[in-house]
């Protein structure tokens, strides 16, 4: 790892992009709670089992970790993700494939800091209607769909990073 090119990468109109919706993401997490925060009742719920349904409450504060861990986690992905040259790799990196190596690899880090936050945010939205009597659980689809979102585009990295 210590023999690994250190490289600056040049961001494309699509990592950029990713990045503001990304950032835009994020405040809708904030305002979504904000908005919704007074509306609560004193006890909403607090966990769901892999079946989507609710098995745990506690007070209406807790709504607040939601978007805190989603921004505290896409913060430190950002940052991670200007330092390619630590990530652990499929393949022995060289000056010949590094830069293809890193922009593939910054770029599901970029997808995966997305999800988390597009995931936490959907948390935040069903909590809030299951508090308020809108809706019941999370459904069963909602843990198939967060693994795949996630385990599909770390599968077609390594797949990708073999190939290169």
């Amino acid at each position: 790892m210590g023999g690994r090119p250190k490289i600056k990468i040049e961001l494309t109109f699509v990592d950029k992009a990713f990045e503001i919706i990304g950032w835009l993401a994020v405040l809708a997490v904030w305002i979504l709670t904000i908005v919704n925060y007074s509306n609560l009742p004193d006890s909403i719920p607090t966990h769901y089992n892999a079946a989507g349904e609710i098995d745990g409450f506690g007070s209406k504060s807790t709504i607040w970790l939601l978007p805190a861990v989603a921004t505290v986690l896409f913060i430190i992905m950002t940052i991670l993700n200007r330092f390619p040259h630590i990530f652990n790799y499929p393949t022995t990196i060289t000056e010949k494939n590094a830069l293809k190596q890193y922009t593939n690899a910054t770029r599901r880090i970029r997808y995966l800091k997305f999800i988390i936050v597009v995931v936490l945010g959907l948390l935040v939205f069903k909590t809030i209607g299951n508090a308020n009597g809108q809706s019941e659980g999370l459904g069963a689809w909602f843990s198939y769909v967060i693994l795949g979102a996630m385990l599909i585009p770390v599968f077609l990295f390594v797949i990708n990073s073999s190939r290169r």
